[in-house]
């Protein structure tokens, strides 16, 4: 799909505050624009971006209700009363249970946690689930990645006499459940400095609290920022603030002596003793531990997690393994089907703003990456619904820019249950309403999606010619690390180059270019790749000129003739 490119204008007020960096910076040009583009306008805060340090994460007190969190919590583990960790069955969820279990376990050992089935209990905390909690005489509840819209059922749990600690980070409604704490940095009126936690890393905030309050050294906390850092990429939250600091300690402790159950999932995906990074969880990590809760059930995933002998963390991480083996079977054969429908409808070329697409027989734990790929393929809001319990269950993925939330937020009336972010929402309704839904979905689409959210973008942060990739430049960029939304990785863009006359077509249909190619200032070949890109082989090989826009890649084969390589985006051939 063809996609606009967005080129850098930074405002003349950008460009005064950039100077001092521009200064610091003066043999390596590009580094002060993709600073300022950040933010980021001193050299103090330059230093602390590039260095990220545990000194700069937010004092957990700030977030409303801590203090009557840690309070309660005291107070039950004071009291020898049961505690229960209960979470979403998703990555975020279990990080999150995993690590507040695991912490508490060194502590107090009237604990226990809790993982519902996506499908017979479906998300959230249910009147059931209550139920056998009290059977339990479970007396406090810390609820994780969830339990923000539970109103009635916290209420209920309430009368039961079983309080509620929330730590969610989901977008909460105007009334708010009757838990004794709800510890979340999007609660209307909160001033806490990192509005865009994951999950798990309100969870981490509470238990650095617990730490604080109790006089506890946090080193041993810290070494489970492995867990945050893999809820922050698999959430896909800012990588921003005390996020980014999380991040990258966590990928630290990944890369170096990480969770017993995580270093079994490196080992069985394959990436023992290489470089651990953000994408590496992503496309790696994130999705075994989410296949476990999609395909069985995520407790799997915290016993995983929490495991403490070597040979039962190996176990089951190539159980969960072929769970998402088998998930990669089901989300082909799916996407396929949907696509199948969509073509028929001809959804390529309709008027329409939205997608919403439903299917009885399809599985509850897929929908959400197939909504994913229809995002992908058709760049509209999309809406993908199965049967589940009785009901039409969905998930919802937004384009850049649309706030996707709002628009299921306008047909609430419809629904029987909804909750989620602004690019992602997970939504119940009645099967009679689907159409009603679809209807009212596709009008506030309509009335409120900006013709530029419909075209598929490509922001480039910086011109460069060939002599300015230097080795400073790609050292520097190391330290850009590591990336996510709101500090992506630095997408640059070249003008006329041409082919040194050795590129050539590869692949196994040769679909992909293998680039060599110059430019007019240096006399360097620079490496690159431009992946299903055939199309423009007879251009480029007839040695007219064309632009790129590409990330700079490290090169890390061994037999690699050049210490990077260009990860072309995209090719636009130059108009002689």
């Amino acid at each position: 799909m063809t996609r606009k490119w967005n080129y850098p204008r930074l405002t003349t007020e950008e460009q005064k505050l950039g100077e001092e960096l521009a200064r610091r910076f003066a043999n390596c040009p590009p580094i002060s624009d993709l600073l300022v583009q950040r933010g980021i306008t001193t050299i103090e805060s330059a230093e602390k971006f590039f260095h990220p340090s545990l000194r700069d994460l937010h004092d957990p007190f700030l977030m409303p209700d801590m203090d009557k969190a840690v309070e309660r919590l005291n107070r039950a583990m004071g009291s020898k009363e049961k505690i229960l960790i209960y979470g979403d069955y998703d990555v975020d969820g279990t990080t999150a249970v995993a690590l507040v279990y695991r912490y508490l376990q060194n502590f107090y050992s009237e604990l226990d946690f809790y993982i519902p089935t996506r499908y017979e209990e479906g998300y959230g905390i249910s009147r059931s689930i209550i139920d056998q909690i009290a059977a339990q005489d479970v007396k406090l509840v810390i609820i994780l990645d969830c339990g923000i819209k539970a109103n009635d059922e916290i209420a209920y749990a309430a009368s039961l006499g079983i309080d509620f600690i929330i730590c969610d980070h989901h977008v909460p409604d105007a009334e708010l459940p009757p838990a004794v704490a709800i510890l979340n940095p999007k609660l209307e009126g909160s001033t806490y400095p990192c509005p865009h936690l994951s999950g798990c890393g309100v969870g981490y905030k509470l238990m650095q609290a617990f730490s604080i309050s109790n006089g506890i050294a946090t080193a041993e906390l810290e070494c489970m920022l492995d867990l945050v850092a893999v809820s922050i990429a698999a959430d896909i939250v800012p990588m921003i603030d005390e996020n980014r600091v999380m991040a990258y300690m966590g990928l630290k402790r990944l890369n170096s002596n990480p969770n017993m159950g995580l270093r079994a999932i490196i080992r069985t995906c394959g990436l023992g003793g290489k470089d651990i990074t953000i994408s590496d969880v992503i496309f790696k990590i994130g999705p075994r531990i989410n296949a476990s809760g999609r395909m069985q059930s995520g407790s799997e995933a915290v016993e995983l997690l929490v495991a403490r002998d070597v040979r039962e963390a190996n176990e089951r991480s190539l159980a969960i393994d072929q769970y998402n083996k088998d998930r990669k079977e089901l989300d082909k054969r799916i996407t396929e089907e949907a696509n199948a429908i969509l073509e028929e409808r001809g959804e390529m070329h309709s008027p329409k703003k939205s997608i919403v697409i439903y299917n009885k027989d399809w599985h509850k734990g897929i929908i959400g990456i197939v909504a994913s790929r229809l995002t992908e393929l058709y760049y509209k809001p999309s809406v993908v619904l199965t049967l589940s319990n009785g009901l039409a269950t969905g998930s919802s993925r937004s384009v850049q820019g649309f706030d996707i939330y709002k628009a299921v937020e306008s047909a609430r009336d419809l629904l029987e249950n909804f909750g989620g972010h602004p690019y992602a929402v997970g939504l119940s309704l009645k099967e009679e309403n689907i159409p009603a839904f679809t209807q009212r979905f596709e009008e506030y689409v309509a009335a409120n999606i900006l013709p530029e959210q419909m075209t598929p973008q490509i922001d480039i942060d910086a011109f460069l010619t060939f002599s300015e990739i230097t080795p400073e430049l790609l050292s520097t960029l190391r330290l850009f690390n590591p990336f996510g939304p709101g500090n992506q990785k630095p997408t640059f863009c070249t003008r006329r180059v041409k082919d040194f006359g050795t590129s050539k077509l590869v692949g196994r249909n040769l679909e992909h270019i293998k680039l060599e190619l110059v430019d007019d200032t240096s006399g360097r070949v620079i490496n690159g790749i431009a992946f299903n890109m055939a199309s423009y082989f007879e251009h480029i090989h007839s040695g007219r000129p064309f632009n790129i826009c590409y990330t700079i890649e490290e090169n890390k084969h061994q037999n690699a003739t050049s210490p990077l390589q260009l990860m072309v985006k995209q090719i636009r051939v130059v108009m002689e």
